[in-house]
């Protein structure tokens, strides 16, 4: 295992510990992903501990799961050892890219104008899109600078900026009975189930009132698995109009939802000192925002 900084008695080494932990859910794993011996990993869990005076890991269950506190620390440790690496990468030292994340989607109809416009203006600052399987597309990990997010957004340390909006879509089996319709009301998604994606998803049953909400629901993890299931016939799905046109499905027909809300796209970035050039991105999204909305229908 690698050392780095000393926080005072506490080194980047713990942190890199107690992640390998959470991610293994095991002590055990965790020293051989981190080719260290498994009294070596247990002690270093100890001393974190004790250093921020809270319990993270909870071992008395045969299966070690995090504390509360430890979910609440899990993001943290993760972004300070992303800023720790990413200082010390010699590759980036020329040119520090601004990483943009998103879970799906990414800037729908923009997003094409929007790398070549970057690229052209900025070339000496590369933009990497990412594409990141959570809520916050990896920012409040640490993994991006920015991330263009779907729907409300109340993570504590954000800072978000709405964009622009797009109508939602019913998203129904290529061969299925809704798939003739013209438009569609959320009341016709109800008497079937309804593929959710739990973890980067902007859909909720909130979308439905209290006392008209879906028979059924089937959760997924990300936007691949959400359109499987719904070609297989498992369910119907919600979603931004950027998704038709950014994740095309032969099994799936994508119909406007007559009486849905509009859906917000956000930039997002964390509160604080980040990338120089968040300010630049920022302006040119609403550039491109304003330049291509009117030609398009």
């Amino acid at each position: 295992m690698s050392t780095g900084q000393r926080t005072g008695s506490i080194e980047v080494r713990h942190l890199r510990a107690f992640l390998a932990i959470a991610d293994e859910g095991s002590v055990t794993r965790a020293a051989t992903r981190l080719r260290v011996t498994q009294p070596v990993v247990s002690r270093t869990l100890a001393a974190l501990e004790r250093h921020l005076g809270v319990r993270l890991v909870d071992r008395s269950t045969h299966h070690l799961a995090l504390t509360s506190e430890g979910v609440a620390f899990l993001d943290k440790a993760a972004a300070a050892v992303a800023a720790f690496d990413e200082a010390l990468d010699p590759g980036r030292l020329r040119g520090w890219p601004l990483r943009l994340g998103h879970a799906w989607s990414a800037f729908g109809p923009y997003t094409t104008p929007l790398l070549r416009t970057w690229q052209q203006r900025h070339p000496e600052t590369p933009l990497e899109l990412l594409r990141i399987d959570d809520r916050t597309a990896g920012l409040t990990r640490g993994e991006v600078d920015a991330a263009l997010l779907r729907g409300p957004v109340n993570t504590p340390g954000l800072v978000t900026e709405v964009l622009f909006t797009e109508v939602r879509v019913a998203a129904v089996a290529a061969d299925g009975p809704l798939a003739a319709r013209t438009s569609l009301s959320l009341a016709d998604l109800t008497g079937g189930a309804v593929v959710l994606n739990t973890v980067s998803g902007a859909t909720t049953l909130d979308l439905w009132p209290p006392d008209a909400r879906p028979a059924a629901t089937l959760t997924v993890a990300n936007t691949d698995d959400w359109l499987t299931a719904i070609a297989a016939g498992r369910g119907c799905g919600v979603s931004g109009n950027s998704t038709a046109q950014m994740h095309p499905h032969a099994g799936v027909t994508y119909v406007p939802l007559d009486d849905a809300p509009p859906l917000p796209v956000l930039l997002a970035r964390r509160d604080g000192p980040g990338h120089p050039a968040l300010p630049r991105l920022a302006e040119l999204a609403r550039e491109i925002v304003a330049r291509e909305r009117p030609m398009r229908p």
